[in-house]
């Protein structure tokens, strides 16, 4: 007992630091391979192979979280699929939905601060360019979902939901947020605020999944926030200038703490008071609340064998 107790927990499970840590060795392995299979395929015949190859490397780090965080969540702790939080259940349209309300809400929050204050000004794409600005809008929205879920399923996923089970939530989206910010370090002009506030919007995103135990509403929340500031005022998103064609085109007035200056409105004091603002309506929301299943699964260590037990205990009452 003594020699499994810093592996094993109270209820016979693997401890979560040990199941986080068999996470990360499948999703580098799934990663690896996936990227290995992608570098043999010739990409120079391809028609815009540089954007296509980035849409097909986030779909595969999507599929290797999910993948991963499946094989541990079944051979892990009994888990089925639906404990990652993104099947196709009643409400998840709606949760989809409202996320990418607030997500778009929450973007402009931070535009309005800067501008109100002289940071930036804006001007409407020409006429002539409306059928380029309507075709961005909808492939930029394509590359944002995929992009955005792949995050998700990475850092608001298996790694913290299994936290969440081991009665460590808060340190879980602490632990979770840190790595989501290191993974933005380099690009391009990176620094310490920009750093802060993507660890910010990884407390906010985990705030997002734990009003919901779902994937569905931060997905929401993330892939809308990156759209509304690349797609629709035509900022850089982390650094990067990842749209062509947005509806508006901006003008950085600065001062740089204020906007972002070069790394975009997520480097800015506008981005972290908008921030701030929407993770506590989040955090107070009545417009959306976790399913009583989802909220089981992922809030008590082994919850599908407790279910067993007290179906057995209630049909041992019932015998006569």
């Amino acid at each position: 007992m003594r020699l499994s107790f810093p592996f094993i927990n109270h209820v016979g499970r693997l401890r979560s630091g040990w199941r986080l840590f068999v996470f990360a060795l499948f999703f580098m392995a799934l990663l690896i391979a996936s990227d290995l299979i992608v570098l043999r395929l010739d990409w120079r015949t391809i028609p815009r192979a540089d954007q296509i190859l980035d849409v097909v490397r986030r779909a595969l780090m999507m599929a290797g979280a999910l993948g991963a965080g499946y094989l541990c969540a079944r051979l892990l702790e009994g888990l089925p699929w639906r404990s990652l939080g993104l099947t196709f259940r009643t409400a998840w349209f709606r949760e989809l939905l409202i996320g990418s309300a607030i997500g778009i809400l929450s973007l402009t929050l931070a535009v309005a601060i800067a501008t109100a204050a002289g940071g930036f000004t804006f001007s409407f794409s020409k006429s002539e360019m409306l059928l380029g600005v309507t075709r961005s809008l909808c492939g930029s929205a394509v590359l944002f979902i995929i992009a955005a879920l792949a995050e998700e399923a990475v850092f608001r996923g298996y790694p913290l939901q299994t936290l969440s089970r081991a009665r460590l939530a808060w340190l879980g989206a602490f632990l979770t947020s840190v790595p989501f910010a290191m993974a933005h370090l380099w690009n391009p002009n990176s620094g310490k605020l920009p750093f802060a506030n993507t660890a910010l919007a990884g407390i906010w995103l985990a705030i997002a999944y734990f009003r919901t135990r779902s994937l569905w509403f931060p997905l929401g929340v993330h892939w809308a926030w990156n759209w509304a500031l690349g797609s629709l005022f035509g900022l850089p998103v982390s650094g990067l200038t990842l749209v062509s064609n947005p509806l508006m085109k901006a003008t950085d007035l600065g001062p740089a703490w204020l906007t972002g200056g070069n790394y975009g409105i997520e480097g800015g004091a506008a981005c972290t008071m908008a921030l701030v603002v929407s993770s506590l309506f989040l955090w107070r929301t009545p417009l959306v609340s976790a399913n009583p299943d989802l909220l089981k699964l992922t809030s008590e260590e082994n919850p599908a064998k407790r279910t067993v037990v007290a179906s057995s205990e209630t049909e041992q009452l019932q015998v006569p």
